[in-house]
């Protein structure tokens, strides 16, 4: 694992790029990283074409994970995009969705998105430059200079800066956000996330599990859409229980390392 940043410590430039030990003068450069983008997906055949018309050139592998739709998502995804691996969801939620494509992903890096259109694929880059410069977990943020949001109602946003405090309190971290799903790590690392959870908590459960682990940690600014077509599966009130729940039973037990956010 790459050595971590204690508090305090000075922030390596997002711009400067680790030192290579084996990488001599004159030879040549590493392979660019693959990329894989896992895409849970339940019902969401009127939003698979806007998503997946905008993915990057940078993705390599694009795996959607079927929640046993009873429309024809995985059919328009594969009309949209011939070579979309379409894997089924092993059980219910959205949690037990990502731990099927993190699973089934082969790709250096891994990036989640929602299938609704509420995540624009074009920010996929500004994620993979952070993995590129060092950084081993990258999250999107609504709410830090350039993020915004165009769908959150005012008791998720309470909600979020609740538990986001809490979190920050207890991982002494600096993070703007919290309950948002767009994120992307090295897959090398999916040991070290230890992901169980099975609904929406899993989104706070990977970051507590990165802080914990002492992985270097950056957010990017993202602007948060409206859901394209049909209603959201998420619950305000009962997956921010779930998501408390998750907290409590996650404390740390100690001091984790943890890189400042977007570092200067």
């Amino acid at each position: 694992m790459p050595d971590g940043y204690a508090q305090g410590s000075p922030a390596r430039r997002a711009t400067d790029h680790p030192t290579h030990p084996q990488r001599r003068a004159g030879d040549r450069p590493a392979p660019r990283a693959t990329v894989s983008l896992v895409v849970p997906a339940r019902n969401e055949a009127r939003n698979i074409p806007w998503v997946f018309e905008q993915i990057p050139d940078c993705v390599d592998e694009v795996i959607l994970v079927d929640g046993a739709s009873s429309d024809a998502t995985v059919q328009v995804a594969r009309q949209c995009l011939p070579e979309v691996r379409s894997v089924p969801q092993s059980g219910p939620g959205k949690g037990n969705a990502l731990r099927t494509g993190f699973d089934a992903a082969e790709g250096d890096y891994i990036v989640m998105l929602d299938a609704d259109g509420s995540m624009a694929p074009a920010e996929i880059p500004h994620y993979l430059h952070f993995l590129d410069c060092g950084y081993d977990f990258v999250k999107g943020s609504r709410f830090m200079a350039g993020g915004g949001s165009l769908d959150i109602t005012r008791i998720r946003q309470f909600g979020n800066h609740v538990l986001l405090a809490a979190v920050n309190h207890l991982y002494d971290a600096s993070l703007t956000d919290l309950c948002y799903g767009y994120c992307a790590f090295r897959r090398s690392f999916l040991q070290e996330l230890d992901l169980h959870a099975s609904g929406f908590e899993i989104e706070t459960e990977m970051i507590t599990h990165a802080l914990r682990s002492g992985l270097r940690v950056a957010e990017v600014p993202s602007l948060e859409l409206p859901r394209r077509s049909g209603r959201s599966n998420l619950h305000a009130v009962s997956d921010g229980r779930r998501v408390l729940r998750t907290l409590l039973s996650e404390r740390p037990g100690a001091r984790v390392r943890y890189l400042p956010r977007n570092p200067a």
